[in-house]
């Protein structure tokens, strides 16, 4: 962990005439012989790795912040000169080197909520499980309870939902179910991406810069 300096993070040990301490999580303040070598130990490793986590996103910021910089100077070249810009009118483009080695790619989507017709949906799609068969539709089952299923923070499990709405099932109250999901469908905001990627030449597949931390 020595490519870049962190970001700076307190020790945790306070010094106080003369005397050395560390604060707890419930804020009191116990004197540093009194914490266990091991506490110190792990204390000490997480404010070292939180320093290089902070600074990785910092960089990863500053990263994002220069890439649209970058690119929107470029269209405002292109704009200037050819009175064109590049992408779709959604936002999304893709720009690639001159020998198709690299790319860069923005692609912008909306962040879709829900409104009350989805539990009317729910209703609908419930019926229509009930009455058919128990073991003929089991994967159907199992998106259901996926797509209405809860997360810790009372979200609902939108790729799940959007699966409901690809399925192709000839069935009128199901339909309506659907309809009902459409109609419950309400876009708050835009989400924008970059994404990275390159090959070692131009019959090779692209491969995406992993700038992720759990897919590294």
């Amino acid at each position: 962990m020595s490519a870049f300096t962190p970001h700076p993070v307190p020790s945790g040990i306070i010094e106080e005439n003369g005397r050395r301490k560390m604060v707890d999580a419930k804020g009191r303040e116990v004197p540093l012989d009194l914490v266990r070598p091991q506490d110190q130990l792990q204390d000490e490793q997480v404010r070292k790795i939180a320093g290089y986590a902070l600074a990785l996103s910092d960089q990863l910021r500053r990263f994002k912040e220069h890439t649209f910089d970058d690119i929107s100077d470029f269209e405002a070249i292109l704009a200037q000169e050819y009175g064109t810009t590049v992408g779709g009118a959604k936002g999304n483009k893709t720009l690639t080197t001159y020998d198709g080695l690299f790319q860069v790619q923005v692609q912008v989507q909306d962040r879709v909520d829900f409104g009350p017709e989805l539990q009317i949906a729910k209703g609908l799609i419930d019926e229509c499980l009930n009455e058919w068969s128990a073991d003929s539709r089991p994967e159907i089952q199992a998106i259901v309870t996926r797509a209405f299923n809860t997360d810790k923070e009372g979200q609902i499990n939108r790729a799940e939902i959007f699966m409901l709405l690809r399925l192709d099932i000839a069935d009128a109250r199901w339909n309506r179910a659907m309809d009902a999901i459409r109609d419950a469908m309400r876009v708050v905001g835009k989400a924008t991406y970059v994404r990275v990627k390159h090959r070692p030449n131009t019959e090779a597949p692209w491969q995406t810069v992993v700038l992720d931390l759990a897919k590294v």
